[in-house]
């Protein structure tokens, strides 16, 4: 590949389980010069990342990753940027388009789809997500928390099932209280909630409450909730969401 025309492959890794990682994704990382990525998210291919240059770094150095990571292609590299999950989905996908075209470059992108934090953890407990749902993050790092209760309460009132990513840390703990503040004013205390944290991983814990009592339950950055509608319901250790089949 001649210089000044490199290709950056944007991977999603998936749970961090490697059965959870796609044939696609290996491909793309076997044939990359470099891998760019968070540095704990390195750590799930460091068997891959042998013998290939290593972009990583910690929370908070997402654009000098990028940057890096888009300068390694600009010299003719086959890069992948990693992302857990889906690189377009709270990944990195969009922030390397967003330099590429900030700087007019002209660079072969491909994205390698990722099973998602949503997905992995709707797998884990049933089929919450049977009909319409929506998927928002609670971090406010990026996004002005107004806008993000706006988007809680249409997606509350529109009676979507909903996972919410990113539901509370050390420092932001009132924010989940105020997501299931707007929930309860729409559907009933017995609406089956999940809480899955560190889907597919050895730490795996899945529990199955409801709308009146999550709260409860420990909560953290590694945790997806999950919300039901107001059809959901709990039966045998599954949430289930009605589609409307007659059965």
């Amino acid at each position: 590949m001649s210089a000044g025309k490199g290709k950056i492959y944007l991977v999603g890794l998936g749970t961090g389980n490697r059965l959870d990682l796609t044939p696609r994704a290996v491909k793309a990382l076997e044939e990359s010069d470099s891998i760019a990525g968070y540095h704990k998210y390195i750590e799930y291919i460091e068997d891959i990342t042998r013998n290939k240059s290593v972009i990583a770094s910690g929370m908070k150095k997402e654009i000098d990753r990028c940057k890096a990571a888009v300068e390694e292609a600009l010299k003719g590299k086959v890069v992948s940027v990693v992302s857990s999950g889906d690189a377009g989905v709270y990944g990195m996908g969009g922030l390397v388009l967003e330099i590429i075209s900030a700087e007019n470059l002209d660079l072969d992108v491909e994205f390698i789809p990722g099973i998602t934090a949503a997905t992995a953890a709707a797998a884990r407990v049933g089929a919450p997500f049977m009909l319409d749902f929506a998927v928002i993050s609670l971090s406010d790092l990026l996004q002005d928390w107004d806008v993000i209760l706006k988007r809680l309460e249409a997606a509350a009132s529109a009676d979507f099932a909903v996972a919410l990513y990113n539901p509370k840390s050390m420092k932001r703990v009132t924010q989940i209280e105020d997501a299931a503040a707007i929930f309860r004013k729409y559907r009933p205390g017995t609406t089956p909630v999940a809480i899955c944290t560190s889907v597919g991983r050895e730490d795996e814990k899945i529990v199955i409450s409801d709308l009146d009592n999550f709260l409860n339950e420990e909560i953290n950055m590694f945790s997806i909730v999950l919300i039901g509608n107001s059809t959901s319901v709990t039966d045998k250790g599954w949430i289930i969401t009605p589609r409307g089949y007659r059965v």
